[in-house]
């Protein structure tokens, strides 16, 4: 017969729980798109919704394994988040925000490339 999670969490030593909730962390910190939106509780037809596509194009999205990075920031930013991208070097991490910029040029009408 099984336990619950609960009275097998009070055996484990502080060691095994702090190394556990850390996994967990760790876990919930990447996922796909997809459970993404599971986890925001939202539903395909309502994202598409948001973003003006039709369900079966939320679907494709979600299967995909490389986009623009213009869809991404969409997709995120239909689930009520906000895209960042963060380079990892092993002396320290850097925000790359030159999308960003991009992004506010073409949207003030302006070509990215006319600086």
């Amino acid at each position: 017969m099984s336990k619950p999670y609960s009275i097998l969490r009070e055996k484990m030593k502080p060691a095994a729980r702090k190394k556990a909730a850390e996994k967990t962390k760790t876990l919930l910190g990447a996922m796909p798109l997809q459970e993404l939106r599971h986890a925001r509780n939202l539903t395909q037809e309502q994202l598409a919704q948001t973003l003006s596509v039709k369900q079966s194009a939320v679907s494709k999205l979600e299967q995909r394994t490389d986009m623009y990075i213009s869809t991404s920031r969409n997709f995120i930013k239909a689930m009520g988040g906000d895209l960042e991208i963060i380079a990892k070097f092993p002396d320290g991490s850097v925000q790359i925000n030159q999308f960003e910029d991009i992004a506010a040029k073409i949207k003030r009408g302006n070509s990215p490339s006319s600086d």
